[in-house]
């Protein structure tokens, strides 16, 4: 059926000339253009809503009252973080009301640059969720990184006509935008009239604006209330984020009001599957916001319209003649509790279960992805005061390793990560270091360990040293293959020995999480499909990740959850120090320092 016997259809349907194929009676529509409850009944007709009031149909549903919500949307999230492959995504938050998502997929595409980007457009057609694609706008995320891929604009135009392909991702290079890098600013024109979203953690005053000027429109990096306002009053667009370990909602929920409230979107941004299972998804969220002051209504539109309309889509995030018929059907509203879900006019998910639907294998077409030169990793020893190493060197490299040695370090403090729960960005430490026979070594007792991250697209053979504090380990190591952006292994831990055994064991499950002490792995999980996704369902994912947690802990470490918590400590443009394979980031001054202080 082509588009304009579709649209006659719909309309004789709407005038009441033919019967809907469905009428959904007794419904409670959550109104979300007039902020209204209406008591009515809905007209479905080929995936669409056709019309309110009474219809002649070939099929009825008696929703008894219920609430009849429009299907929630996550304006931002990167499927590859949850550890599971689109399919599998799609019946883990279908149950919760979700029926759309703007995915960024520059996870993969930073380990398989636009083979990674098609695997998830295909991986994802067809599903009970409908899946849009903001194209990745930095792969790499700097240069101050190896990563398997690289974009320039002139792919990323190659890719924007494709179907549900919708914009420009978070364009992370912030300083690239404000110095008008001309590649940067490349990929900001080619989106023409798509959004462009942004990533600005920190940013203010005059260098704010200029980014604002470049044509960037939203961010979900707001931390503070007055960072969220600032960036308001600029006209930018505000997702407020709470995800697993980034936990906005509280502090941002603050600022919204009747009078700005349309700017303002929830959104996940990266969610691991024990969240999924126990917390929910968008519903967890719309519920935040609602316990929190924030009216039910005012609630689903920052989850619903307000995220369409702000994304150009104009047939999704409402309740309404022409709409698409996505629903999430709600016995409680401030409770947000989903009963029913319907996507594009049929019934997808019951009872908190997903129906069975149709999808292809998770893996196919994925090659191999974890490339590790062995040699990189046999000496992992920082050394004190080698005089082969230049003073005060931020880039000495011996072999590809790079913070392996300093010289005139004495009387020096150490550089160091400090972890800060429940965020994304980090603390820039200054430590005195333990030293024994003229090498640093990690200190558990001062919650001082040491930390690697190892190049696995090309076997290069770089690996960069640090140190972090706040992981708690008091022996052993965890390692894992999932380290934002550029996809690198990363292994935190208290002795070398356990470090090398952990990168090892992660090459030879071809990516995963591994927790290691002695010698030998006592947790692990497999992440094949790129080196960040799972083959398996959910429930078996999220297991392993519970035996990870619960090994890690066993251990000492005390974060909620450690995997998360590691994958961030490689992320070069989150404040305030990372570690790359390259070395040690201070991401203020944007550049790689030493692992002592100037």
């Amino acid at each position: 059926m082509n588009n304009r016997i579709h649209q006659e259809d719909i309309i004789r349907v709407g005038r009441g000339d033919q019967p809907a194929d469905l009428l959904l009676q007794n419904a409670r529509v959550v109104d979300v253009f007039s902020g209204e409850i209406i008591n009515t009944d809905v007209a479905l007709h080929a995936g669409r809503v056709a019309g309110f009031g009474r219809y002649e149909a070939l099929a009825r549903m008696d929703l008894e009252g219920r609430y009849l919500c429009p299907g929630f949307i996550d304006g931002h999230i990167h499927i590859e973080s949850s550890m599971l492959t689109p399919p599998e995504f799609a019946r883990a938050v279908v149950p919760h009301g979700t029926t759309a998502i703007v995915c960024d997929p520059h996870e993969i595409a930073n380990v398989l640059g636009i083979e990674g980007i098609n695997y998830m457009l295909h991986a994802s057609a067809g599903l009970p969720v409908t899946v849009y694609v903001m194209l990745p706008s930095c792969v790499p995320a700097t240069r101050m990184e190896t990563s398997g891929a690289e974009l320039t604009s002139g792919d990323l135009a190659l890719l924007l006509p494709r179907k549900r392909v919708i914009g420009i991702a978070e364009m992370m290079n912030y300083p690239g935008v404000i110095a008008g890098d001309r590649e940067v600013l490349n990929k900001i024109r080619i989106a023409g009239h798509r959004r462009v979203d942004g990533h600005a953690p920190g940013l203010t005053g005059k260098d704010l604006c200029a980014y604002v000027d470049a044509g960037i429109h939203s961010d979900h990096e707001c931390v503070t209330a007055d960072e969220a306002r600032e960036k308001l009053r600029l006209g930018m667009y505000i997702m407020i984020r709470e995800g697993t370990t980034e936990k906005n909602l509280e502090e941002l929920i603050t600022v919204v009001n009747s009078q700005n409230s349309r700017q303002f979107m929830l959104v996940t941004d990266d969610k691991h599957p024990e969240d999924l299972i126990e917390l929910g998804h968008i519903d967890h969220l719309v519920r935040m916001a609602i316990a929190r002051g924030i009216e039910p209504m005012m609630a689903v539109q920052m989850a619903t319209i307000n995220t369409a309309a702000y994304f150009g889509l104009r047939d999704v995030g409402a309740v309404a003649p022409g709409f698409r018929a996505d629903f999430a059907i709600l016995d409680d509203l401030e409770r947000v509790k989903v009963s029913r879900v319907i996507k594009d006019g049929q019934v997808v998910a019951e009872a908190g279960r997903a129906l069975p639907f149709e999808s292809e294998s998770p893996a196919r077409g994925i090659r191999g992805t974890v490339n590790i030169d062995n040699d990189s990793i046999v000496d992992l020893s920082v050394r004190v005061g080698d005089p082969a190493a230049a003073e005060g060197s931020a880039t000495a490299v011996e072999g590809g390793r790079v913070g392996k040695t300093e010289g005139g370090t004495a009387g020096k403090r150490l550089r160091v990560i400090g972890i800060v729960p429940g965020q994304i960005v980090t603390e820039k430490l200054l430590v005195e270091p333990k030293v024994e026979d003229g090498l640093v070594v990690a200190d558990p007792e001062r919650d001082i360990l040491k930390m690697a991250v190892v190049e696995r697209h090309t076997a290069s053979g770089n690996v960069g040293l640090g140190f972090v504090k706040g992981m708690g380990l008091q022996r052993g190591a965890i390692a894992s293959s999932v380290a934002h952006d550029s996809h690198n292994v990363i292994v935190v831990g208290a002795s070398d020995a356990d470090m090398r055994a952990a990168v090892i064991e992660i090459a030879k499950m071809n990516g995963g999480a591994v927790v290691v002490v002695d010698g030998r792995p006592i947790a692990s999980l497999p992440l094949p499909v790129a080196g960040l996704m799972s083959d398996q369902p959910i429930k078996d994912v999220a297991a392993a990740v519970r035996e990870v947690v619960g090994a890690a802990a066993e251990l000492g470490c005390q974060l909620p959850d450690p995997l998360i918590s590691l994958s961030f400590l490689a992320l070069p443009v989150v404040p305030s120090l990372k570690l790359t394979d390259m070395g040690l980031v201070d991401v203020e001054r944007f550049e790689l320092v030493g692992l002592w202080e100037d």
